[in-house]
């Protein structure tokens, strides 16, 4: 008697929600690995381009999420994503188990509340913030922040491995604190290596060269390779935005106040990328902080 050869598991369908910049991407990554896709965008032309590669396209989002099983979440910011989920009737047309993987980047608390939501709905819950830009996106080389249910994320692994790699970090809201911490990091670093460059360049160095120099000592980091090259070409095409950045680094001081976390660097940069702002380059590449800083003084 032959032995029983048990079926592959039927992959699971997936629904987008957000298919700007991040979105589309990702969202072509999961088309090309042979998913069953549903799109939905609040410009629906943002979204047609994944028609060609076998998405279906959606003028409402309840329409995108009525089949599917997965439902990733990669919109502006936590109150866009409470209104889609929670004010278009979206979380209701979610059919029973349904697991909403969030990748959007939005406060801890907002994350938490949303699962709780969702739960009370018989739905399932991950937060997923993600980093890497529209270069990792693209790639399938995004780091993946998760927090929530053990059992979820092996739900969701899948699907996520076709756009990165993910680290569980915690309960839920934990993976949103990883990508405030990340964008912290971030935003910080733009300013030291810009100030840094810009003084070289002030002094009469090669910025180029001294780039290159101190990119093989402890200075070397992800910035000063991708960013500093951006800075030294004077490209600053967004990838991420001036306003992205401003809007992680009040998302993390206000969950820093919450905590009663005094955070006094990350204070610093958000008056200086709101400042940058306010100067006219709020659609910037988050390392147009650089072009802010030479203003200052008077290298623009």
């Amino acid at each position: 008697m032959e032995p029983e050869v048990s079926a592959a598991p039927t992959p699971p369908v997936i629904a987008i929600l957000g298919t700007g910049r991040m979105g589309l991407p990702m969202a072509t990554r999961l088309c090309q690995a042979g998913l069953t896709v549903h799109a939905w965008n609040r410009k629906r032309s943002k979204a047609e381009p994944l028609a060609a590669l076998g998405a279906t396209v959606h003028d409402q989002a309840a329409d995108a999420v009525r089949q599917a099983d997965i439902v990733i979440s990669m919109l502006e910011n936590g109150p866009v994503v409470e209104q889609v989920l929670f004010g278009q009737g979206t979380a209701q047309a979610m059919k029973p188990g349904a697991l909403v993987v969030d990748m959007a980047s939005i406060k801890p608390v907002e994350a938490r509340d949303h699962a709780a939501r969702l739960q009370a709905l018989g739905l399932h819950h991950v937060d997923a913030p993600v980093s890497g830009g529209t270069v990792a996106a693209e790639a399938g080389t995004l780091a993946i922040m998760v927090g929530g249910e053990a059992a979820d994320l092996a739900r969701a692994l899948p699907v996520l491995q076709h756009l990165g790699s993910t680290v569980h970090v915690g309960p839920h809201g934990a993976g949103q604190l990883a990508k405030l911490a990340n964008q912290m990091i971030v935003g910080i670093t733009i300013g030291a290596v810009s100030e840094a460059l810009l003084m070289c360049a002030k002094g009469g160095a090669d910025m180029a060269k001294v780039r290159e120099a101190i990119g093989g000592g402890f200075a070397r980091s992800r910035i000063l390779e991708l960013h500093g090259q951006r800075m030294v070409e004077r490209d600053f095409a967004p990838r991420a935005t001036m306003t992205v950045q401003r809007k992680d680094m009040r998302n993390a001081l206000d969950t820093a106040a919450s905590m009663g976390f005094q955070a006094p660097i990350t204070e610093l940069f958000e008056r200086l990328y709101s400042e940058a702002i306010d100067h006219g380059l709020a659609d910037l590449d988050h390392s147009g902080l650089f072009v802010e800083l030479a203003r200052r003084n008077g290298m623009a």
